[in-house]
């Protein structure tokens, strides 16, 4: 079953002015210049599996002359695309053809060619072929040869232009002539590449049709388009060009020929276009970081300040003894040079035959100069333009006179004879030597491994002198880390160390200050992955990976009272060095003298309340560091207390709800058991504004580098709350005398066991806000703030309890320690947001239910070991419900 390419289409992208969209084989396609037109390949051969389909293909462009103009080798999958330019439109036509090998069948192919306006650009009259315009300061003699040199546009193949030499007329008796006269007419003029290239000879003709010509004739041509029978005229409008040829009235030669039609002088150069075809070749390069592929370069795009490298390759095929044959290993060497140059379209080709001196003279210099011409039969049958080619026999290498010493046939299989039985194939081409791909990257102490890698990495039809391999190479500090091929990876790790007491050397993120200068905090890794295609120059790195600091900044100003509004009531043991307490009831009752303060300093706050609308106020002034993943932090603070005249009443009022609601319950601080112990507690507000600036990766079209990030914050948590705390234990020793007997007798036992219980029940409320001022970042610009307030109401309920046992036997003595905490909580949660995006301002509300969350933890000590325990269903609590998403609501467009 055939396999393969049976046909090729024009995709429907890019203007064609005759064809609909499809496959239409053998029609020519009319394309507008200037703009790519694309194809692909739109039938296989049934036997053509999907995998072969993806293989790379030879797409190749076929002049007039069946010789292949441009090829290029593509993924199967791929499209390809041409543009024809203005100078090439006309009815010449190309071919263009797919093939897996390189062997085109002439079938499966489409001919096009270009369509534009017939326009004359530029024009000039020369004394050698190809050479520069002399009309400013050269005045011919009739007979001398002349050369006429038109640049044209849309007449690209026609080969019956007529050219017509115009006379200038001069004004007689202050009368200027009705018309200028036609010195001669020109048939069947070629447009060749665009060009009208004429050799002149028989400018004495001219002379003789004159008849009394004056000191100096001025002479121009009109050019008459052979379909419509018009002047072709210039983008001014005007048909007159090559104004003007200057002839002197002297005679050099009588010799009368015909003009004579010249294809074009083409000085090939190599191609500098960013689009390169080597097959020594990378296609793309890949950054791995986290798991996730970046592409940073991909067939030229990524690359960028291209700086061109000629190159001069110099090439030999040897032949054996007296032969002008190809050997295997020499065919082979040869189908490689050869694809590179059909993709290489504006390189020119030099072959320099040699021969080794055993034998006649003249017989090497034949001989060398056929096995140039082998070589050139080679690259003709494989398509190539013999335009392109020039060659040369150079007979004998090193030749010698001593016919009966060195020039012995006993010698033939010596090394030096054998690399002189040659051909020398020597071209030029540019090498892309372009700038340093650069990746940047944010990375913490800890080091990370980035994965660099290549894709359809190549090097086995390498042309360079020193061949490049498919071995990157990682340099960090000017030193060789590693080496490998196909992909490597980098240990990317910042420059600060976990254990820096405070890097204020990195105040700013992207640089490090020190005492000789400012530099740039990133660790620099330089990757080296060379080929012909791209990145050529092997001293030069290919990718540069700049790993900065994870370090965030944070100034914050923060602003709280000295003391909340809080009333507490309770009984609690006492302790001191003559009743000495275990750690554990110490802790318990700590807790209480701790709630007991509050009420205290609330009290005296109190009285100055009310004597002075004034209240204590505490203002802190903090810089902190974070980095290695904020596993590492410093900071330097101060904190100072200062007095709020007249601003802040309103809290006042908190204080006269919490008087309300102590004297509705009874609290009244006093050692009465008949009274409850509770805790009431208004939470004055926490404020804080906080200014942070850090480095953060780039996204989209960023992809790749790092950006100055700093935020500006406003935050409140609380703004205003409240909590009550109420002594579970003591509520229900107040319920039954049976209750508290029993809650007597367990406090009693747990005592005895240097030990102690508490429980509670704890209800809370808060509203806090934080409103995200602005944002900018230096790769986005500034982006507008968003404001959030949020409430929360909770209860939690906490069991603690502890003792400790001593056991003693005749052999040893074992302590059993036990502390254990059991919680229940949960809340309710409301936020509403508003922010913007690009259909305006906008606010959403959300809503949130904790669900029933069960907490459990227990220290174990027996004897020199410790058992932790912990169960939590915090992943998955009870009686949690779905909580709707609420839609964002638009206020301003």
């Amino acid at each position: 079953m055939a396999k393969g390419i049976k046909k090729i289409a024009w995709t429907g992208e890019g203007k064609v002015y005759n064809a609909a969209k499809g496959p239409v084989p053998n029609q020519l396609l009319v394309v507008a210049p200037d703009q790519f037109v694309w194809f692909k390949i739109s039938e296989w051969h049934e036997g053509t599996s999907q995998p072969e389909k993806a293989k790379n293909v030879k797409w190749a462009i076929f002049n007039g002359k069946g010789y292949i103009e441009h090829q290029r080798t593509i993924p199967g999958t791929f499209k390809y695309a041409y543009k024809v330019p203005r100078r090439l439109c006309g009815p010449y036509t190309w071919y263009i053809e797919a093939s897996w090998s390189g062997n085109f069948d002439g079938k499966s192919g489409l001919r096009f060619r270009g369509h534009a306006p017939a326009r004359l650009v530029d024009s000039r009259w020369t004394r050698v072929e190809g050479g520069p315009d002399v009309r400013k300061d050269y005045h011919f003699s009739y007979g001398e040869l002349l050369w006429l040199r038109l640049f044209t546009e849309g007449l690209n193949g026609y080969k019956n232009v007529e050219v017509r030499v115009y006379r200038r007329l001069r004004a007689a008796m202050g009368l200027l002539p009705k018309d200028d006269e036609v010195t001669r007419k020109i048939y069947y003029v070629n447009v060749i590449n665009g060009e009208i290239n004429l050799r002149i000879p028989n400018t004495y003709s001219w002379y003789q049709s004159i008849g009394d010509p004056a000191a100096v004739e001025e002479f121009y041509v009109r050019v008459i388009h052979p379909a419509t029978g018009k002047y072709i005229e210039d983008d001014r409008g005007d048909s007159a060009h090559a104004r003007f040829l200057r002839i002197k009235k002297k005679v050099m030669s009588q010799v009368v020929e015909r003009p004579q039609n010249r294809t074009p002088v083409t000085i090939y150069q190599p191609d500098k276009s960013a689009v390169r075809y080597e097959l020594c070749k990378f296609e793309q390069i890949k950054v791995i970081e986290d798991g996730k592929p970046i592409l940073i370069f991909d067939n030229g795009r990524g690359a960028k300040k291209l700086q061109p490298r000629r190159e001069k390759t110099l090439e030999s095929i040897v032949f054996n003894y007296d032969s002008t044959e190809l050997s295997a290993a020499s065919l082979k060497k040869l189908n490689n040079i050869l694809q590179f140059l059909l993709e290489h379209r504006h390189s020119s080709i030099q072959l320099e035959g040699f021969a080794c001196v055993i034998g006649k003279q003249n017989h090497n210099n034949v001989l060398s100069m056929n096995r140039a011409k082998t070589v050139k039969e080679f690259f003709i049958r494989g398509k190539l333009d013999p335009a392109r080619i020039s060659t040369i026999g150079r007979g004998e290498a090193n030749p010698t006179d001593d016919k009966m010493g060195r020039d012995n046939i006993k010698y033939k299989n010596e090394l030096s004879y054998v690399n002189n039985r040659r051909v020398d194939i020597s071209f030029e081409y540019y090498a892309h030597n372009a700038e340093t791909i650069i990746y940047q990257t944010i990375v913490g102490s800890t080091p990370k491994t980035i994965t660099v890698q290549p894709v359809n990495f190549d090097t086995k039809a390498c042309y360079e002198r020193t061949k490049h391999t498919r071995m990157l190479t990682l340099y960090n500090l000017n030193e060789k880390k590693a080496q490998n091929e196909g992909s490597i990876g980098v240990p990317a790790v910042s420059g600060i160390s976990k254990a820096n007491p405070m890097p204020i050397q990195y105040i700013w993120p992207s640089n490090k200050i020190t005492a000789s200068g400012i530099y740039s905090s990133a660790n620099e890794y330089l990757v080296h992955i060379h080929s012909c295609r791209y990145f050529a120059v092997e001293n030069n790195p290919t990718v540069s990976i700049q790993a900065y600091p994870d370090i965030e900044w944070t100034l914050e100003f923060s602003f709280n009272f000295t003391n909340p509004a809080a009333y507490t009531h309770g009984n609690l043991p006492e302790y001191s060095r003559n009743d000495p307490k275990p750690d554990a009831v110490q802790d318990l009752i700590r807790d209480r003298r701790k709630a007991q303060s509050k009420a205290v300093s609330a009290g005296m706050e109190s009285k100055r309340v009310k004597n002075s609308p004034e209240m204590m106020t505490k203002f802190g002034l903090k810089l902190q560091a974070e980095w290695d993943a904020k596993g590492s932090k410093a900071e330097v603070g101060v904190e100072f207390a200062k007095k709020l005249r007249r601003v802040l009443n309103v809290f006042v009022k908190y204080k006269e709800i919490a008087d309300k609601v102590k004297n509705s319950v009874g609290g009244a601080v006093k050692k009465s058991p008949l009274s409850p112990p509770f805790m009431f507690e208004v939470q004055a507000p926490s404020l804080n504004a906080a200014i942070t600036w850090n480095l953060a990766k780039g996204e989209g079209k960023h992809v790749g580098k790092i950006a100055t990030v700093g935020k500006l914050n406003f935050k409140g948590d609380p703004l205003i709350g409240a909590q009550f705390v109420i002594d579970l234990l003591a509520v229900g020793s107040r319920l039954h005398p049976l209750v508290a007997a029993m809650i007597t007798g367990a406090e009693l036992a747990l005592s005895a066991l240097h030990g102690g219980i508490t429980f509670e029940a704890k209800f809370y409320g808060k509203l806090d806000f934080d409103f995200k001022a602005l944002e900018i970042n230096s790769l986005t610009g500034v982006k507008a703030g968003s404001l959030d307030l949020g409430a929360q109401m909770g209860v939690e309920i906490t069991l603690r309890i502890s003792f400790e046992v001593k056991y003693k036997s005749w052999f040893m003595e074992v302590e059993v320690q036990l502390r254990a905490q059991g919680a229940a909580k949960a809340y309710f949660a409301a936020k509403m947001t508003l922010d913007s995006d690009e259909k305006g301002v906008f606010y959403k509300p959300e809503l949130g239910f904790s669900g029933l969350i069960f907490t459990f933890e227990a220290e174990i000590v027996v004897g020199g070991f410790k058992r932790m325990l912990k169960f939590s269903n915090d992943k998955e609590p009870f009686l949690k419900a779905d909580v709707p998403n609420l839609t964002k609501q638009y206020i301003l467009p």
